[in-house]
């Protein structure tokens, strides 16, 4: 398991530069979790390391929100990832939840989302 933790670091080191910000901490939040390298905690450490990369990069961070049908989008883009190798789905939500998050930012400082002013 060290050995795949080291190829993740590594991974991300070839990437950080290359891939958007919102790709890399998919990607990155895919391959913890797929690694499984704690007994507990796997999805939430992965979640916090995929907001990290994306605060580093000047992104809010995506918020995967509790409700069902929220949770069943995640586990099932995660496993589409697994199991058929097609990560975009997962990138995509991500994205989605970032996007969000932007907006909640934006409206709590009163703009709207074309960038006027309420």
């Amino acid at each position: 398991m060290q050995e795949q933790i080291n190829q993740l670091f590594e991974w991300y080191e070839r990437n950080k530069d290359s891939l958007h910000p919102i790709a890399l901490a998919s990607h990155f939040h895919f391959r913890l979790v797929y690694i499984h390298p704690f007994a507990d905690g796997n999805g939430r450490t992965a979640r916090l390391v995929m907001n990290l990369i994306l605060m580093q990069h000047g992104y809010p961070p995506a918020i995967i929100k509790a409700a069902p049908e929220h949770r069943l989008r995640y586990y099932g883009t995660l496993e589409k990832a697994s199991i058929e190798g097609d990560i975009e789905p997962f990138v995509t939500l991500v994205a989605d939840c970032v996007e969000e998050s932007l907006q909640q930012y934006l409206q709590g400082l009163g703009i709207d989302k074309q960038g006027d002013d309420e």
